[in-house]
C-alpha cells in the first residue's frame, strides 16, 4: 500500500487570520511511516542537486531539512528570527504583505563557497526563502537550490526563487 502523503496534511481554515486557509503537517510528522516517506521522497526530488549543507527555515524547515541532512550525511544550520541565535548573526529583512520581518543565521555558518539547500515545509510567496537565499549569498556561500515539503503553486512564489532549482514535494 502506497502512502498518499497529501492525505495527511490537514487543512484548517481562517488560521492565521480569515481568509487563509494552513496547511497543517503535524500528522504527516505525527506518522512515522509517512515522515519518512515524505524525507525519502524529498531526498528523491534533490538527488540531482550538488550541495555539502543543508538549511532550515524556523520552524518546520528544521524538522525537514535536519531530517534531510542526517538522510544525506551533511550538515545542518538553522535560520531563525531574530534574537534566537546565541553568536553573532547577519539578518535579512523582508516585506510582508502587511509589515516586514526578519530572519537570521550564524554569521559563520558558512565556508566561502559552501553550496547550501534550503529547505522549508512550505512555499508560498517565496519571501522568506528569498530571503534566506540572500543570507546565504551574504555569508560567502552559494544556493543551490531550495526544496519544500508543499507548494503553494497559486501564490506563486516560485519565479522569486529564479534562477535556482525548486523542488516541491506536495503541490496545492
Amino acid at each position: 500500500m502506497t502512502l498518499n502523503l497529501k492525505d495527511l496534511i490537514h487543512d484548517v481554515p481562517d488560521f492565521p487570520k480569515p481568509g487563509v486557509v494552513f496547511r497543517d503537517v503535524t500528522p504527516l510528522l505525527a506518522s512515522g511511516p509517512a515522515f519518512a516517506a515524505a524525507i525519502e521522497q524529498l531526498d528523491e526530488l534533490t538527488r540531482h542537486i550538488e550541495y555539502g549543507l543543508i538549511i532550515g527555515i524556523e520552524s518546520r524547515g528544521f524538522i525537514f531539512g535536519a531530517a534531510l541532512a542526517q538522510r544525506r550525511q551533511c550538515g545542518f544550520v538553522p535560520i531563525r528570527k531574530p534574537k534566537k541565535l546565541p553568536r553573532a548573526t547577519v539578518r535579512e529583512t523582508y516585506a510582508l504583505e502587511y509589515g516586514e520581518d526578519s530572519i537570521e543565521m550564524h554569521e559563520d555558518a558558512l565556508i566561502t563557497g559552501q553550496r547550501a539547500l534550503i529547505v522549508d515545509d512550505v512555499l508560498a510567496t517565496g519571501g522568506t526563502a528569498e530571503a534566506a537565499g540572500r543570507l546565504v549569498g551574504r555569508s560567502r556561500g552559494m544556493v543551490a537550490g531550495f526544496s519544500f515539503l508543499i507548494e503553494l503553486d497559486f501564490l506563486n512564489g516560485r519565479p522569486r526563487l529564479a534562477p535556482h532549482v525548486v523542488t516541491s514535494l506536495i503541490h496545492y
